[in-house]
């Protein structure tokens, strides 16, 4: 029976649907867990100083596949592990540039995956952020500065937030203890409204940081629409599920003796936002009309300032 190592830099619990989807897509290719193929999860909690020594137990284990999913630090630990054994990634941020692929189409070596654009859509957070809350004077935006890509998130809301002279704030998180503290800074400085950086480790603090914004009566956009509809106000982001049912599809192929050389880099083409009702209701807001899809021209016009069209019906 094949074993197949799944390496996360997060917990699992906020992954159990992707989980999930990628054991969908693997058995669409006629692998399942537990009858024909085993599969061995790791999971760093967070800590990513301990993914190198989890890649190379999995390696020592000489799995058929590794998946590595939250995010480029797993990546970066099973590339340094293996360049024989075939590696599935799902991926917020350009592999090319990170150097793991040479090319979307004709990966080549031992490695591809999902790129679902992550890091692209911070800009497009604000922008609906700002769509939901007119004349919001300053926005908080939580970043941790210890994520691959803290440069190109931090410029992907400074840019466009200074073309168009919207008042933001930074403000750091790199483990739990950091959250209160962030929040209470938003209070201080009277923000309007927060920003919440895409990421593995934001991702698996998903119930604590919500319960701040409850807390602190500040609202806030999230990365995954798990966020919203446990209670955060809204979300903008790709649809995970289908990245890793790809991912899934991927290591069944591989399974079934397809290089991975050889297959491009998929690149998620679907994107959701999601708003809780009940909770833009407790903080006033408005947001019947923009979930609506209704034309809204003020609302149309906040967001194409960021580059963001209406094009669901939310």
């Amino acid at each position: 029976m094949p074993v197949i190592g799944f390496l996360n830099s997060a917990s699992l619990q906020p992954f159990v649907n992707y989980v999930s989807g990628f054991l969908v897509g693997l058995k669409q290719t006629g692998y399942i867990d537990g009858q024909n193929v085993a599969i061995e999860f790791r999971w760093a909690e967070g800590h990513y100083d301990r993914l190198p020594e989890m890649a190379a137990d999995l390696v020592r284990r000489k799995v058929a596949v590794l998946v590595c999913t939250g995010g480029p630090p797993s990546v970066m630990a099973a590339k340094a592990a293996t360049t024989t054994i075939p590696i599935v990634f799902t991926i917020g941020s350009d592999p090319v540039r990170q150097g793991f692929v040479t090319s979307l189409s004709r990966p080549g070596g031992n490695m591809t995956g999902v790129n679902f654009f992550v890091t692209q859509m911070e800009s497009k957070r604000l922008g609906f952020l700002r769509a939901l809350i007119p004349g919001v004077q300053l926005i908080a935006v939580l970043l941790n500065p210890n994520e691959p890509n803290y440069a190109v998130q931090l410029r992907d809301v400074q840019e466009p937030a200074a073309a168009i002279g919207q008042q933001i704030h930074i403000l750091s998180a790199s483990n739990v203890n950091d959250f209160d503290a962030a929040f209470a800074t938003a209070v201080q400085l009277r923000a309007g409204a927060m920003l919440v950086s895409g990421g593995p480790y934001f991702n698996s603090q998903r119930d604590k940081i919500i319960a701040l914004a409850a807390r602190y009566s500040i609202p806030a956009i999230y990365e995954q629409r798990e966020h919203a509809l446990a209670g955060g106000l809204m979300s903008y982001g790709t649809n995970l599920g289908d990245a890793y049912a790809h991912a899934g599809v991927y290591v069944g192929r591989i399974l079934k003796g397809e290089k991975p050389g050889d297959l491009p880099v998929v690149q998620s083409n679907k994107f959701e936002l999601v708003i809780n009702l009940k909770t833009a209701k407790a903080f006033g807001i408005e947001a019947e009309s923009l979930c609506r899809g209704g034309r809204d021209h003020r609302i149309d016009e906040r967001m194409s300032a960021f580059g963001t069209k209406r094009t669901s019906r939310g």
